[in-house]
C-alpha cells in the first residue's frame, strides 16, 4: 500500500475534496466555493492529492477539472480487505460469546 495515499487523505481538507469529487468532476473554483476555502488553498490540496495519484486534472479551455483516479482507492480497498477478514473473524467469535453469555448457547 502506497503510504502516499494515506498522507494526502490525513488531512481535512483533501478528505472533504475526495468526498466532493465522488459525486462528479469539479473545477477548482467550484471545490474552494463549496469547502469555503480560498482558491489557492485548494489548489494546493489538489496538488498534493494529484501527487498522491488520487486525482487527475483535464484542462478544458481556461478551467482545470479534477476527477478521482480509481486504481488508489481499489489498491486500499485490497489492503483493507485483509484486516477486513481478520476483523469479521474477531466478531464472529465475539458473536459466539455473546450467545454462551445469554444461554443462547452451550459453553463449548
Amino acid at each position: 500500500m502506497n503510504t502516499q495515499t494515506f498522507s494526502a487523505l490525513a488531512e481535512p481538507s483533501r478528505l472533504a475534496i475526495v468526498d466532493l469529487l465522488l459525486n462528479q468532476p469539479l473545477p477548482v473554483g467550484e471545490i474552494a466555493e463549496k469547502l469555503q476555502l480560498n482558491q489557492p488553498q485548494a489548489s494546493k490540496h489538489l496538488r498534493v492529492l494529484s501527487e498522491a495519484g488520487i486525482v487527475e486534472v483535464h484542462p478544458i479551455a481556461n478551467r482545470r477539472i479534477y476527477k478521482l483516479k480509481p486504481e488508489p482507492f481499489v489498491e486500499l480497498d485490497e489492503w483493507l480487505d485483509s484486516y477486513r477478514r481478520i476483523w469479521e473473524a474477531r466478531m464472529d467469535r465475539l458473536d459466539d460469546y455473546l450467545d454462551v453469555m445469554q444461554g443462547k448457547k452451550p459453553l463449548s
